[in-house]
C-alpha cells in the first residue's frame, strides 16, 4: 500500500507573535494524537543552513545587499528541502515549520520591496511544486510585537529593522492570506493566549480532515 505524504505545516508571523509558544502547543498536540512530526525552523533546519542563517541575522560591519539576502534564504532552504522536509513528507510524517516561502515574500518581498516575481522564479526553482499544506499566520501589531521581541534579549539584524518595515511585512502576510485563503489561516495573536491554542487547534483538525479525506 502506497504511503500518505505527509502534512507540510508552516507557521507565520511578524517578530513577537509567539511562534515558539503555539509551536509547543502544535507539537503536544500531534503527540496526543500519535501523529510522527519533524520539528523544524528556516531559515535553518541543517548544519549547512543554520551557518547560513547564522550569516543572515548577524549584525556585520558590511550591509548585506537585498539580492545576496534573498539568495542566501533560497540557497538554506534548498539545502533544507533535500535534507529534511522533503524526506520527512516522502515517510508519511507530518512537518511543523517555523516559516517558510510567505516569510521570503512577506520579508524581501513586501519588507524590502524585491521584486515578487523574481522570488516566485526562485520558489519554482527550489520547490517545484512543493507548497505548505497549511499555513497558519499569527497577526499582531508589529509595535506590541517588537516590544515582546526586546524582552527576550539582545535583537538580531532582522529585529532591529524600523516599525515601517515590520508595518510592510504584517501587510504582506495579510496579502498572502487573502489571495490565498484555502491554505492560510490568520490568528489574530493579541488575543489571550487560551484563546490563541483553541483557534489553532480548530485548524489542525481542519488540516487533518483534509489528509484523512
Amino acid at each position: 500500500m502506497h504511503q500518505k505524504r505527509g502534512l507540510f505545516l508552516t507557521l507565520e508571523g511578524v517578530e513577537g507573535v509567539g511562534k515558539s509558544t503555539n509551536i509547543e502547543f502544535i507539537v503536544q498536540y500531534l503527540q496526543e494524537q500519535g501523529i510522527e512530526y519533524v520539528l523544524t525552523r528556516e531559515p535553518g533546519g541543517t548544519h549547512i543552513a543554520e551557518s547560513i542563517r547564522d550569516l543572515l541575522l548577524a549584525s556585520n560591519d558590511e550591509t548585506l545587499d537585498e539580492m545576496s539576502e534573498l539568495l542566501l534564504v533560497f540557497a538554506a532552504r534548498a539545502q533544507h528541502l533535500e535534507k529534511v522536509i522533503k524526506p520527512a513528507l516522502r515517510e508519511g510524517k507530518w512537518v511543523v515549520c517555523d516559516r517558510f516561502t510567505d516569510a521570503t515574500f512577506a520579508y524581501q518581498g513586501a519588507g524590502r520591496g524585491l521584486d515578487c516575481n523574481t522570488i516566485t522564479q526562485l520558489e519554482s526553482m527550489v520547490q517545484n511544486d512543493l507548497r505548505p499544506d497549511l499555513t497558519i499566520i499569527l497577526d499582531l501589531d508589529p509595535k506590541i510585537g517588537m516590544e515582546r521581541a526586546s524582552q527576550r534579549g539582545s535583537l538580531d539584524r532582522f529585529e532591529q529593522e524600523k516599525q515601517s518595515f515590520f508595518k510592510k511585512v504584517r501587510q504582506g502576510y495579510l496579502d498572502i492570506a487573502a489571495a490565498e485563503p484555502e491554505r492560510c489561516q490568520v490568528i489574530d495573536a493579541s488575543k489571550p493566549l487560551e484563546q490563541v491554542k483553541v483557534e489553532l487547534l480548530t485548524a489542525l483538525k481542519q488540516g487533518l480532515s483534509r489528509i484523512n479525506n
